[in-house]
């Protein structure tokens, strides 16, 4: 997959912006705050309609401005497509392919795969474990359509099934329509465990040998996937899945109607992580942190390529800044296929690479 050209308007600090790509490595040089992460997001955005910085897509609009436009002329597929995507403050965003208006965000699965490591990355074993559902989600909505339109409709149920816990006891009625919801989002659920089991699967008959590598062999990376109690056997197919979540939620229904919140669902799951043995949230030093976080990425780099027979887009935001040169030498020796972004302050750092363009960014402009 290859991003030809990009064309802004009014996202972030770019008021308007052309620029064409090298099909390998670019990188993009400037000062901070100057929009080179800017440019980054704004490719990440094209494959998923999701930002890694922004819960809304009003965050992502020029201030003072009531909309933005982002187009990437893209080869995929062994064809091209032209993505665009609109954002308008209160009102829905827009989306097309090649002219033609999509009607949900999961329709742009697999036209561009981006992979993104960001320094935020790097604390992601440390963080709870939103980040690394997070993280899974982000991965397997670029892949899997179903999974993108039902994760949409399960944050949309919980949400409302949460407002109805909320406030039953002022209005009663509210619970006539619970056992509704529970069941919407147990088909969901149901869903997102199947997919997320199965790439979790596939992570970690990958990751583990990529941090064998970058660590020397000297540590053993095992990944697991915990979900809600009662399944069990999250691989097996949704429709098996949906009697298991229901029976959960009706364990659990008196208590969610107690304590005025969801108790039960995928919303919970959490991707566990252990070196030697031990979990590295708790027990993992710093390096072995890194190490962890760079091999979930770099696993899910050819986990795309594997499915998909294409390299996915790989967008290195500041990150070799963030990574020992032990660590910084592993990536780039890792990186010698598929198109590549780089951001960074000192250009000279990448002498190591074979650069194709290299692009200098100041006040959300092209020097």
């Amino acid at each position: 997959m290859i991003v030809k050209a990009v064309t802004l308007d009014f996202f972030r600090n770019y008021t308007h912006l052309e620029v064409s790509f090298d099909p390998g490595v670019n990188v993009i040089v400037g000062e901070n705050a100057q929009g080179k992460t800017n440019l980054i997001e704004a490719v990440a955005y094209l494959s998923s309609a999701s930002s890694h910085r922004a819960r809304y897509d009003r965050e992502l609009i020029q201030f003072g401005i009531d909309r933005a436009f982002l187009k990437a002329e893209i080869f995929s597929r062994r064809r091209d497509y032209t993505l665009e995507a609109q954002l308008t403050r209160g009102v829905r965003r827009q989306l097309w392919s090649n002219g033609v208006r999509l009607k949900s965000a999961g329709e742009l699965s697999g036209l561009l795969t981006t992979v993104l490591f960001c320094p935020e990355d790097l604390y992601i074993i440390r963080e709870g474990a939103a980040a690394r559902r997070k993280f899974l989600d982000s991965c397997i909505c670029q892949l899997r359509p179903k999974y993108a339109a039902a994760l949409a409709e399960y944050h949309r149920l919980h949400e409302q099934k949460g407002r109805i816990l909320r406030d039953w006891e002022e209005k009663p009625s509210l619970l006539d329509a619970l056992d509704d919801y529970s069941l919407r989002m147990a088909q969901c659920g149901a869903v997102l465990i199947h997919y997320r089991a199965h790439f979790v699967k596939k992570l970690n008959q990958t990751a583990p040998g990529i941090h064998a590598d970058c660590s020397g062999g000297r540590e053993q990376l095992h990944l697991g996937y915990d979900t809600v109690s009662t399944i069990t056997d999250p691989l097996a197919a949704p429709k098996q899945l949906l009697g298991q979540l229901l029976d959960h939620q009706e364990r659990h229904r008196r208590a969610e109607i107690e304590s005025h919140a969801c108790l039960t669902g995928p919303h919970r799951d959490e991707l566990t992580i252990e070196i030697d043995g031990n979990p590295a949230k708790a027990f993992g030093s710093q390096g072995q942190v890194r190490t962890a976080a760079l091999s979930l990425k770099m696993a899910a780099r050819d986990i795309f390529y594997q499915d998909t027979g294409e390299w996915p887009v790989l967008l290195l935001d500041d990150v070799l800044s963030e990574l020992d040169h032990r660590r910084q030498e592993f990536v780039l020796n890792r990186i010698t296929s598929g198109q590549v972004f780089i951001t960074c302050c000192e250009e000279e750092k990448l002498a190591r690479l074979r650069v194709g363009k290299a692009f200098r960014i100041r006040d959300g402009g092209l020097v």
